[in-house]
């Protein structure tokens, strides 16, 4: 047997035996895992359907066209590319399809919930571009008139709106006055809430943004994968280019083949039903986590994650990450807005249902697993205490198969 079979099996049972809350984590179906890794993995097939560079595309060409009609279907616009390998990808695809090396833009800062790619410095946003940040204000909301008031100032040539830890919904309506008011397009990254938005149980931004990116692989559940998606066809005809020959190369129709599978799914009446205990398991988590005493950024959530701020329970983002895995609960460190603690450290924890709920949590779980988190933060060096709720923990998820999803 290869070590990489075997270190598949070591990942298939870390999985089985962990409670996934990293927000930006699924667990996709097995039809969209046996796309993934079927021979369509062989094919090479650079351009888009009918304009191949390689002969033997005629297949292929049928399951890229299905999958871009599934998400213009799915997200009731007219046109859509499924081709960029990432969300970073196509972030970049869809910058350089309406701006130049050099152009300003303003979007969220990552302390206060936005992406690297959405201007950080060290980013290719943020090297390639002139970029510039809005925040949230001290309750950690978006402040719009102050987001316009910036615009106003700076004059961007590209608005990016969009979050990676911003657990209150979006008004893209007015995301889209600030833009027209100032003259600047309008980009939404949806990579976090795409599922939601597919059962319109957040509003979309579509009929207000100028492009939207998205990633297939959070709460669209799907496999790891970028989107782009617009209403202008012109616009299109820029992010077709700009995919290819722009900035990628032949695209992977193994995983176009999930990510139909994937819209597919999502078209469906029980997918919606999955969203809905999406919300209301993240609306059960952050009210247990109030009653320990934990202060959550905003108060509360509207969609699939919370930020806590950990400053009041006297340990780091960074500690509470570690000592929740111990106990075989997986979430991630993550800044909160004005954090005094660095990136490395951070002052709060993001946690997210997507994938809990995708293995059959419900309320009585999520409360099971709340009473974890605050014991383990309430006793991080209880080394008993640990070993006990890791017992615990794994002894549960027997009930939770990975294999039956």
């Amino acid at each position: 047997m290869s070590k990489i079979i075997e270190l598949i099996e070591k990942e298939k049972k870390r999985q089985q035996e962990m409670v996934e809350m990293i927000a930006s984590e699924n667990i996709c179906s097995k039809e969209i895992r046996e796309a993934c890794g079927s021979v369509l993995t062989n094919k090479y097939a650079e351009g888009y359907p009918g304009k191949r560079y390689y002969s033997g595309c005629e297949v292929v060409d049928e399951i890229e066209d299905y999958a871009r009609e599934k998400a213009k279907e799915l997200f009731k616009c007219k046109y859509a590319n499924v081709q960029p390998h990432s969300g970073s990808s196509a972030n970049i695809i869809a910058y350089f399809s309406l701006l130049s090396p050099g152009d300003k833009i303003l979007g969220m800062s990552l302390d206060s919930g936005g992406h690297l790619t959405h201007g950080f410095k060290l980013n290719f946003s943020g090297r390639l571009l002139e970029s510039y940040s809005y925040g949230t204000d001290d309750n950690g909301y978006l402040d719009y008139d102050e987001i316009l008031r910036q615009a106003r100032v700076i004059k961007p040539k590209m608005i990016v709106c969009g979050a990676s830890a911003y657990p209150r919904k979006i008004d893209f309506k007015r995301f889209r006055e600030i833009a027209d008011e100032t003259g600047a397009y309008l980009m939404v990254d949806m990579a976090h809430i795409a599922g939601l938005v597919a059962t319109d149980l957040h509003k979309s931004p579509l009929p207000y943004a100028d492009i939207v990116t998205s990633t297939t692989h959070k709460t669209l559940r799907g496999p790891r994968g970028g989107l782009i998606l617009a209403n202008n066809e012109e616009i299109g005809e820029k992010i077709n280019k700009n995919n290819f020959p722009g900035f990628q190369g032949g695209p992977l129709e193994h995983i176009i083949a999930g990510k139909a599978i994937c819209f597919e799914e999502a078209l469906r009446p029980e997918f919606k039903s999955y969203q809905e205990l999406v919300l209301k398991n993240s609306k059960t988590l952050a009210e247990e986590l109030q009653n320990f005493g934990f202060k959550l950024v905003t108060g509360g959530t509207d969609n699939h994650l919370i930020l806590v701020d950990l400053r009041n329970k006297n340990i780091t983002g960074k500690k509470a990450q570690a000592v929740l895995e111990e106990i075989n609960i997986s979430v991630n460190k993550n800044r909160i807005p004005k954090d005094p603690k660095p990136p490395t450290i951070t002052s709060g924890i993001r946690i997210g249902t997507p994938a809990i709920t995708t293995r059959g949590f419900k309320e009585e779980q999520i409360k099971i697993i709340a009473d974890y988190i605050n014991q383990v933060i309430t006793e991080p060096d209880n080394q008993e205490l640990k070993a006990n709720l890791k017992r615990k923990v794994i002894e549960m998820l027997k009930d939770y198969p990975i294999d039956k999803i």
